[in-house]
Formats: structure tokens, C-alpha cells, sequence
């Protein structure tokens, strides 16, 4: 088998994460009325999933270093599955957070894991690209997951999507066992020496793109279905039309961030990107009044906000490329403290202000972000400029 057909295995493995972790925002309201708790402290979940897995992930990877990365992989894909496996099984809310606890730190582990083995199999030239198909899986999960999952709960019961999220991660751990060559993990690095290059201020600001433009856009998504309910009068046909349409707008938005990355460069890739999210975040307010400008809108919405995603995680091993495994691992603990940022801080605006504010706060987030990217391009342009090493090599070239 080929690294290509390899690397879109490792992409349907983060679909399965992906879609355990973003289902909650299309079946917020379900699970709501069944537990008999607000939207606000249902949409909490996804602040507890994602606090767990940007806490744990760094800790467990940095222990598990060692460990052949296969076998990682099928580890920790097994935890994630127990986890799913309990929140089929078990009842009340409480017991449903703690089988969150156990999804969200074996998701940490095999996204981290999946990217690490995309980054070393991927043809030469074609690292963003790869990284980009296994974000796809995330994408993906928006695009199928999420409707389905809708579609699932609307015909047999929420917890019914994570018990089919629990059958088919068990089928991908065979799939694994038998595709996915061993391959031997990395020198084990403290955690305390990882979180070194916390020290750099480049480093600093990279992560700070990644937590502004993801607490934006989790800002706004994480209600993404009381909104369209509430505010736009969606009934529940279109509101499974309007996430399959948004799913299917982030994957092409992913695939085609990697492939402008590639080509154009980092910075015109972000910033194009994270400005049209700006601007769809803020028209999804002036779009109530027309399902056809809701649609449209939210097509734009979803393929800016995920064109981003693989562009930056690019952007972050470009910064430190001797460090790029402990990059990728701190970047997915920063979007998750991003996601959990963004869903409390949303709860706050919907139980304070109003559900209708959410676009606008979260236009703000993204709108930071642009700015810590132009701070960021600054410094690397001023290092370059006053570096005497760097200037002697442009002489000689």
C-alpha cells in the first residue's frame, strides 16, 4: 500500500475524532432536553472535552514517547473508544461528563500520533498537503458526521451516535493493525523542555494565532444550532441541510489551505483566509431574514474558517522545524484551551447578553488573530533584516 492511501487511513481516524468532538454542537439542544439542563451548561462539554484534551495531550505524550507509534496509535484509539463505548452505555450527566474525560484523552493522543506519522511518510515537498488530508478527516467530520449524527439522534436517540462512533473505531483499529507500518517513536522529551519553547516569543505568537482564530470561530459554532434554529427559524430539515452544506464548504476550504500554502505561501494563506472569516462571522447576523443568504454565508464561513487549519499547523513546524513533533503536540493542546475558551465564553454571551451576539464576539477573536499574525511577520522580518548571518548569505547568493 502506498503512503498516500496510509496517510487518508490516518484521515479517517481523526474523522472519527472529529466527529465525537464536534457532534455535541449539532445535537446540543437534544442532549439539553434530555438531561433536563440549559443549552448553556450542555454546550460546557465541549469547554470539558477540550480543557482535558489540551491538559492531558502534552502529559501523555510526553510519557508515551518512546512507544512504537503504531502501537500509540491503536492504544490510544482504544481509549477513545471506551470512552464512546460509556457514553452509549452509561446514563445522567454526570457519568456522561466522565465518559468525555476518556474520549477526550485518547483523541489528544491519536490526533498528535496521526499527524507525527503523516509528517514522516509524506512524500518530499508534500508536508502541508498531508497535513492537510489528515485535518481533512476533521473537516470530514462536518461534513458527514455532524448531519448524520443529527440525523441518527433525531431517529434513535443521541446516545445511539456514540455507540456507532464506538463500532467503527473498533473496525479502524484492525484497519491500523494492518496498513500502518511500526515505526519507532521519538527520543522521549520532558515536558518541562517542551514547554520551553514557550520561552520564544515567536513561538508565543504562532500559538496565539491558533487560540484567537479557533476561540473565534468555537465562539460562534459551538450554538451553531440553537442559533440557525432560534435566530433564522430553521425547522429541523434544513438545519440538517445547512450543516451537511457547511461540512462539504470546510473540506474544500481545508484541501484548498494546504494546496495555497504550498503554492502561495503561509501569510497570504492566513490572512486571506481569517479575513474572510471575519467577514462571514459578521453578515451571518444580517443574513436572518433570507434561508438562501444563511446558506451562502455559512458556505463561506466554513470553507475560510478550515482553510486555516492546515495552514497553520504548517505555519507552527516552520517555526521550530527541529521541534516539529513538539509543535504539532502544543498547537493541539492550544486549539482545544481555543475551543474551550471559545464554548465557555459563548455560554457567557448566550446566558448574559443573547444568542444573536455570538457572531459578532467571535468576529472579534478572528479579527486578533489577523493582528497576531502581522506582529508575528513583523518580527520574522525584522529578525531577518538586523540578522548579520542572514544578510552575509543573501550577499553571497
Amino acid at each position: 500500500m502506498s503512503n498516500t492511501w496510509k496517510i487518508y487511513i490516518l484521515a479517517i481516524v481523526s474523522f472519527l475524532v472529529g466527529t465525537s468532538e464536534y457532534i455535541i454542537s449539532g445535537i446540543l439542544d437534544k442532549i439539553a432536553d434530555s438531561m433536563g439542563v440549559t443549552v448553556m451548561a450542555a454546550g460546557q462539554l465541549i469547554t470539558i472535552f477540550s480543557l482535558v484534551y489540551a491538559i492531558g495531550t502534552p502529559i501523555l505524550m510526553a510519557i508515551t514517547a518512546s512507544i512504537d507509534r503504531r502501537k500509540l496509535l491503536v492504544y490510544s484509539l482504544g481509549l477513545f473508544v471506551l470512552g464512546n463505548i460509556f457514553s452509549f452505555l452509561l446514563p445522567g450527566f454526570g457519568l456522561f461528563i466522565f465518559a468525555r474525560v476518556l474520549m477526550a484523552l485518547g483523541a489528544g493522543m491519536v490526533v498528535v500520533t496521526a499527524l507525527s506519522i503523516a509528517a514522516k511518510i509524506a512524500p518530499p515537498g508534500k508536508q502541508a498537503s498531508s497535513i492537510a488530508t489528515v485535518v481533512m478527516g476533521f473537516t470530514a467530520s462536518l461534513i458527514i458526521g455532524v448531519p448524520l449524527g443529527r440525523m441518527v439522534a433525531n431517529a434513535f436517540g443521541w446516545k445511539s451516535v456514540f455507540g456507532g462512533i464506538a463500532l467503527v473505531g473498533i473496525i479502524a483499529i484492525f484497519v491500523i493493525l494492518f496498513t500502518i507500518p511500526s515505526m519507532k517513536g521519538d527520543k522521549p522529551i520532558p515536558l518541562l523542555k517542551q514547554l520551553s519553547l514557550l520561552k520564544k516569543r515567536k513561538v508565543v505568537l504562532g500559538l496565539g494565532i491558533s487560540f484567537f482564530w479557533l476561540g473565534g470561530y468555537s465562539i460562534a459554532y459551538t450554538y451553531i444550532s440553537p442559533y440557525l434554529l432560534q435566530i433564522d427559524g430553521m425547522n429541523e430539515t434544513l438545519l440538517g441541510a445547512a450543516l451537511l452544506v457547511f461540512g462539504i464548504a470546510s473540506l474544500v476550504g481545508s484541501k484548498l489551505g494546504g494546496y495555497s500554502a504550498d503554492k502561495w505561501g503561509i501569510k497570504p494563506t492566513l490572512i486571506g483566509g481569517m479575513t474572510l472569516h471575519v467577514f462571514a462571522l459578521i453578515m451571518l447576523s444580517f443574513a436572518a431574514g433570507s434561508i438562501v443568504a444563511v446558506f451562502a454565508v455559512l458556505i463561506l464561513w466554513s470553507f475560510a474558517a478550515w482553510s486555516t487549519g492546515p495552514t497553520q499547523q504548517y505555519h507552527l513546524v516552520t517555526l521550530e522545524p527541529e521541534s516539529s513533533g513538539v509543535m504539532l503536540g502544543l498547537n493541539q493542546s492550544m486549539m482545544q484551551l481555543a475551543m474551550a475558551a471559545g464554548a465557555g465564553f459563548g455560554g457567557i454571551v448566550v446566558g448574559g447578553a443573547s444568542l444573536s451576539a455570538i457572531t459578532w464576539i467571535g468576529a472579534l477573536g478572528v479579527a486578533l488573530a489577523i493582528v497576531t499574525t502581522l506582529v508575528l511577520s513583523g518580527l520574522g522580518l525584522r529578525s531577518r533584516q538586523f540578522d548579520p548571518i542572514s544578510q552575509s548569505g543573501k550577499m553571497e547568493s
